[in-house]
């Protein structure tokens, strides 16, 4: 039951090589270099993967991928969750890896080929402009106050968003806007061009985690920008159901990379426990720290299952009821990781908090990881609210 399928185990086995051998070696030149506006050495390492034949592995084999599936994805994408620049080097990082399963699912072929198609090359990034400044759309939707009009056979975009990932040098924008007040079918999604007339990039947000690569945070305004009826994604009024058919399996693929990163981070704890001495005695003996190390062990493979688990459902078409168990790994893995960072640090001392050791800027990212695709309390409230009426089974 949890043996690979050789095929998958194999070209798992080759990106953890991938991410051992290229990726981990040239991850700090990466990110120096992002910091100058340059992207040489990550472009370096895509032309490698593009010829090991790793490249968006998570597309369908017509695209150029390897036609994996969730559960495919969950092998791949761990291992290259291990580095923070490791899902960029094969093109899987977020937005545009849930923005090009969403263009597949629901595209028209005029849609994929303005837009998809590029964005796969990897010609252009993208974002997805959803979230608002109070008192708009945050954790709950129905706040969304960015409308669209109707404008003969087109439509007129005006709202502020935020947090739209890598809007800046993006490509093109998804942009959710309210057309009806429907409280279901009441959204739309639109394909926009960030050059076109109306769009503002107010600025880059500064927050915790210092930016790298599409991980900055633009908000932006849209003012009477008009878009021909070829921009709606789906149909009017499927806004929030794409929402969803988006953010469930994103939330798997946030799980997939943020397992990796907190693997690597234990792994990177051994040898210094193992070595260090205090009280007389290396660190490694010490019961606080072994109860630590526990901890994060039995929490990586306690997310691995939950993570494997949900991925199964969504490729038995059980997306429904995939919601819920969807939330509670999101919650879980965020959680995991910040608390093994948090104990990475504690176990280096003050090494640990020193920037001689990744971990400080480790968990300064992860701590994103209990608000991004909705806070702890959202997720919980769900998990409850399911149990309560009886729709979710803990025993499975």
């Amino acid at each position: 039951m949890f043996d690979l399928p050789k095929e998958l185990d194999e070209l798992r086995t080759r990106v953890r090589a991938f991410v051992d051998e290229r990726v981990l070696p040239n991850e700090a030149k990466v990110i120096a270099e992002d910091r100058d506006g340059k992207r040489d050495t990550l472009r370096a390492l895509q032309a490698e993967v593009r010829a090991a034949g790793l490249w968006t592995p998570h597309l369908p084999k017509e695209l150029g991928g390897r036609g994996l599936g969730v559960m495919g994805m969950c092998a791949l994408f761990r291992e290259m969750g291990r580095s923070p620049v490791g899902a960029a080097s094969f093109h899987c990082d977020a937005p545009d890896q849930g923005n090009m399963d969403l263009l597949v699912q629901v595209g028209t072929p005029h849609q994929k080929e303005r837009y998809l198609m590029p964005l796969v090359r990897a010609e252009v990034s993208s974002g997805f402009s959803m979230t608002e400044p109070a008192p708009g759309a945050g954790a709950d939707p129905s706040n969304l106050k960015t409308r669209a009009a109707p404008d003969g056979d087109g439509w007129v975009i005006d709202g502020h968003k935020w947090y739209t990932t890598g809007g800046a040098a993006a490509g093109f924008l998804i942009v959710m806007a309210r057309t009806s007040e429907d409280g279901k079918n009441g959204a739309t999604m639109f394909l926009v061009d960030r050059n076109a007339p109306g769009v503002e990039i107010v600025r880059d947000i500064p927050v915790m985690a210092p930016p790298i690569l599409a991980h900055r945070e633009a908000e932006i305004r849209y003012t009477k920008v008009r878009v021909g009826p070829e921009a709606v994604l789906g149909n009017v009024g499927d806004g929030f159901k794409l929402a969803q058919t988006r953010l469930v399996p994103a939330r798997l693929t946030h799980c997939m990379r943020w397992l990796g990163l907190a693997d690597r981070a234990l792994h990177m704890c051994k040898p210094y426990v193992l070595t260090r001495e205090s009280f007389g005695k290396t660190l490694a003996h010490h019961q606080s720290i072994q109860k630590m190390l526990a901890e994060a062990a039995s929490g990586i493979h306690a997310g691995n299952l939950m993570t494997l688990h949900c991925a199964w459902m969504l490729e038995q078409g059980k997306t429904k009821e995939a919601r819920t168990y969807s939330s509670m790994t999101k919650n879980h893995v965020a959680r995991l990781l910040c608390k093994t960072l948090d104990d990475a640090i504690q176990m280096h001392g003050s090494l640990g908090y020193s920037e001689d050791m990744p971990f400080a800027t480790w968990y300064r990212f992860a701590r994103a990881a209990r608000i991004a695709d909705g806070p702890d309390e959202v997720h919980e409230i769900v998990v409850a609210r399911d149990f309560l009426r009886g729709a979710l089974q803990t025993l499975v």
